[in-house]
């Protein structure tokens, strides 16, 4: 009776085809995600009209609340009854920007909210940090 020896396949090199299959999707997948995240949008080429009526854009007014109460309307400092008197003067179609300071008190950024409510302005964008 012959003797047999088990042999033990012994591992010289690693598959490495699933590894590289799996990254070069990920890096499909980072490009095409950083390309939208760079420009915001979606790149498009839009079509042309004879006819057309160039639209100006709506520019957006800003409020912003300081730590020590003061508030501003456009970077000019102005108190709530002169805030109320100018936001009567705009569009209620116009972007309102309310910038708070995170120390400000709650009662300013609410007399703002206030006063914004009271002249039915839906626009509003209250801006954050991340």
């Amino acid at each position: 009776m012959a003797k047999y020896k088990k042999q033990r396949k012994r591992f010289d090199e690693i598959n490495v085809i699933p590894f590289i299959d799996i990254m070069l999707v990920l890096l499909v997948m980072v490009l095409t995600t950083a390309t939208f995240v760079n420009q915001g949008i979606i790149p498009i080429e839009l079509p042309e009209a004879k006819a057309s009526k160039k639209e100006d854009a709506k520019k957006e007014v800003s409020i912003y609340v300081k730590a020590n109460g003061e508030l501003f309307f456009d970077k000019e400092n102005v108190d709530l009854k002169t805030l109320e008197t100018r936001l009567s003067a705009i569009s209620k179609e116009q972007t309102v920007v309310l910038r708070s300071d995170k120390d400000s008190k709650f009662q300013d950024f609410v007399s703002v909210m206030d006063v914004l409510k009271r002249l039915n302005h839906e626009q509003l964008y209250i801006v954050t940090k991340e």
